[in-house]
């Protein structure tokens, strides 16, 4: 019935004014639940479902979207508002929107998840996971969180595409809070990624991870902070995750190189450098949603872009940035499949889908070995950047000191700052080790959209500024 309505719809927007119209029909079906310290904490079970119209009249944008729709007849003066909306705005707007050729493509893309969940095998994980992580005597709180979402969509535009496509997403977010003489420390992990329970198998094994985010937490509010020092750092891929996402990813949305974000979302350190160095020779940035491990994994965006393997930095030079169909044209490129939206009822926006530092050829026991006096910096926590993603600190889960080449004591509470340019450049060692980390919270947009994703990358070793906070 959707799919019916998406194609009728498409068909009165273009009677009624529209130059362009795509229809997203989407269907979402989500259940998961809270596991806190030996108990369910709350379950949910939910279905979303709707339509979301574009439409492009007299070079401007409206967009009009309604939650499960009965008829034609429902969507109608919804249709009108959004063109009426379009025309109106189009006459105060000095640049109309043009967008970048692409062709129309009909398919069927089926993700099938290996082990499909269960409500019963992700309670008897969860309920695991949670007993594992209450094993070490100063943990005194637990948190497990299991989500999975099976997606539909059926995608339409006036140029002639009808894209169907289909997956599931699993994920779990755990947390260990320890307390001693009254400090709490608290080391979290989120897992899972594009499939079923199998994601939470083998490299990625959930009750793994939950016994070392236990371990870690035990002993980490029994350590000491750090001094605050500029030195070299050695990031794990979980801490580049972040840093990627944050530092590299979102400067690479080409609206906010363009400047559109700044009132809500901020801007582009690098914004006009394209061809310009940025990092070191030893820095390559890779956005990829053919990753099919990831959450940003896709074979269409919500322009019916086929998806591609784009590079943004290659060996420290600015090469390309995300593009939409419409800032594609802007740019004199072509659009790269960069295009998401959070659900039906959101206009896409220029999202990352998986971005990733590139892998290099050190190992990481290497990188440790050269460093005189340093730390390996583990696991992401909290970022704060400035509008332009230019300066920036982003505290880590825990840390380890490096002296002499070798890995001393656990350091709690530890902050890594720097400047974008200078740290980039600072980066000498890039690990053959690459991880990609699934990303469930990214925000962006007006209203806010929050986007699942992937980012990684390997070990790096640069130099930046740490210290606790605090201290």
């Amino acid at each position: 019935m959707l799919e019916d309505l998406a194609e009728k719809t498409l068909q009165y927007a273009l009677a009624n004014g529209a130059q362009y119209c795509d229809v997203r029909a989407e269907s979402v079906t989500s259940s998961g639940f809270l596991f806190e310290n030996g108990q369910v904490e709350h379950s949910s079970s939910r279905l979303d479902r709707g339509l979301g119209i574009r439409v492009l009249a007299n070079g401007a944008w409206g967009f009009y979207s309604m939650a499960s729709p009965k008829s034609m007849e429902s969507v109608r003066d919804g249709v009108l508002s959004a063109i009426r909306g379009a025309l109106f705005y189009s006459h105060a707007k000095k640049k109309k929107v043009i967008l970048s050729d692409c062709k129309a493509h009909v398919d069927t893309v089926i993700q099938k998840a290996a082990k499909v969940p269960r409500m019963e095998d992700m309670v008897e994980i969860a309920a695991d996971c949670d007993r594992r992580i209450r094993g070490q005597k100063r943990i005194h709180k637990s948190s497990v969180l299991v989500q999975t979402d099976e997606f539909q969509k059926y995608f339409v535009n006036s140029e002639g595409a009808k894209i169907f496509q289909s997956h599931t997403d699993t994920f779990a977010s755990l947390s260990a809070t320890a307390s001693e003489s009254g400090l709490s420390e608290t080391v979290s992990t989120t897992e899972g990624g594009r499939g079923g329970m199998e994601v939470f198998e083998g490299e990625n094994d959930l009750t793994k991870r939950a016994e070392m985010i236990s371990e870690k937490a035990h002993h980490l509010v029994c350590s000491n902070p750090a001094k605050e020092e500029k030195t070299t750092v050695v990031m794990n891929p979980d801490f580049v995750a972040l840093l990627t996402h944050e530092i590299l990813g979102h400067p690479s949305e080409a609206d906010r190189v363009l400047g559109k974000e700044m009132a809500w979302a901020g801007g582009a350190w690098w914004a006009g450098k394209i061809g310009s160095r940025v990092g070191s020779e030893h820095l390559s940035v890779i956005d990829d949603p053919t990753i099919t491990s990831s959450l940003g994994c896709f074979k269409y965006d919500d322009e019916g872009v086929p998806s591609s393997r784009k590079s943004l930095v290659e060996n420290g030079i600015l090469v390309n940035h995300m593009q939409s169909r419409e800032t594609a044209y802007l740019f004199g490129t072509e659009p790269n499949s960069s295009m998401r939206s959070a659900g039906f009822s959101f206009m896409p926006l220029i999202r990352m889908a998986c971005t990733c530092i590139g892998s290099g050829d050190w190992e990481a026991e290497e990188m440790i070995k050269e460093v005189k006096s340093g730390y390996l910096i583990c696991d992401m926590k909290v970022p704060s950047i400035d509008m332009m993603r230019y300066n920036w600190s982003i505290s880590c889960q825990y840390a380890r000191r490096i002296e002499n080449g070798e890995c001393k004591e656990l350091v709690r509470d530890v902050i890594v700052m720097g400047n974008s340019p200078e740290f980039f450049k600072s980066i000498n060692a890039v690990g053959k080790d690459f991880t990609v980390r699934p990303i469930t919270n990214c925000g962006k947009g007006d209203p806010m959209q929050i986007m699942r994703m992937g980012n990684g990358g390997p070990h790096i070793r640069g130099t930046a500024t740490v210290k606790s906070v605090g201290i």
